[in-house]
C-alpha cells in the first residue's frame, strides 16, 4: 500500500468518531509505533508510556466504564485540569464552535443535556474502534515534558494516516483512570494522560469539520 505525503497526512488528519469493526493490522501499529518513538523530547527524555489495548482487554475495559456511567457515577478523582479556571478569548469561543460543530451535527442543541450526555458516552466505546491507545506519563514531569508527550501523540497520529488509518484522542479517558488502570495495571508513578481510538473510518459518516483559527492569529513574521 502506498504511503501518502506528510502534507497529505496534516491534511486529512481528523478527529474521527465512528470506526468500522474491521480490525487494525498488528503489524501497521508496530510500524506507527517504532516510527513514533523517534518523536523529539527534551534532553531525549522521551516521557511516554503507551499502552495498545484490542479484543478481551477492550472489550471488557468499555463495559466496565459503560456501567460506570449507566449508574450516574462522574469518574475519579481528577489529576490534572484540562483548562485554565478562567477561559478567556479567543479560547472560550473556539470551544464553543467545537461544541456546535459536534453536537449540531447529531441534531442536539444547546441546552438538551441528555442528548450531550449520549453522544459523549460515545467515548467509553472508542466510537467503535477495536483498538484504543493510553498514554501515561510520570506524575513528576514538569510542563516541558507534557509537550513532548504531545509531540510524541502527534506523530502517531500523522503516520496512521501514512497507514490510512484514522484515530480520536480522548482526554475524558482520564474521567476513568481508575478503571483503566484497572485493565493496563501501569506503575503507581504513571498518570494517564489521554486515551487515542484507532481503526478504520466509517464511509457512511462524515465528520463536521470545524474551522480553524486564521493562519496569521498564530504566526507572526519578523523580518
Amino acid at each position: 500500500m502506498r504511503h501518502m505525503d506528510v502534507y497529505s497526512a496534516v491534511r486529512t488528519r481528523q478527529s474521527v468518531r465512528r470506526f468500522t469493526d474491521q480490525p487494525v493490522p498488528r503489524e501497521a501499529l508496530e510500524r506507527v509505533l517504532a516510527a513514533a518513538v523517534n518523536a523529539p523530547s527534551g534532553s531525549n527524555m522521551q516521557p511516554w508510556n503507551v499502552y495498545v489495548l484490542s479484543g478481551g482487554p477492550l472489550a471488557h475495559l468499555k463495559k466496565t466504564v459503560a456501567a460506570r456511567v449507566a449508574v450516574g457515577d462522574s469518574g475519579d478523582e481528577r489529576e490534572f485540569a484540562n483548562y485554565p479556571p478562567g477561559l478567556r478569548t479567543p479560547y472560550l469561543e473556539r470551544m464553543a464552535a467545537l461544541g456546535e460543530a459536534l453536537y449540531g451535527s447529531r441534531g442536539v442543541v444547546r441546552g438538551d443535556g441528555a442528548g450531550r450526555a449520549r453522544i459523549r458516552a460515545e467515548n467509553w466505546n472508542c466510537f467503535g474502534a477495536g483498538t484504543a491507545l493510553f498514554c501515561y506519563l510520570d506524575r513528576d514531569m514538569p510542563a516541558p515534558r507534557w509537550a513532548d508527550v504531545g509531540i510524541f501523540l502527534q506523530t502517531v497520529m500523522l503516520l496512521l494516516r501514512a497507514e490510512h488509518l484514522h484515530s480520536c484522542t480522548q482526554e475524558v479517558w482520564a474521567e476513568y483512570h481508575r478503571s483503566v488502570a484497572e485493565v493496563v495495571t501501569p506503575p503507581p508513578e504513571r498518570m494517564l494522560f489521554c486515551g487515542m481510538s484507532i481503526g478504520f473510518a466509517d464511509p457512511a459518516f462524515t465528520p463536521p469539520r470545524v474551522r480553524r483559527a486564521p493562519f496569521s492569529d498564530a504566526v507572526t513574521f519578523l523580518d
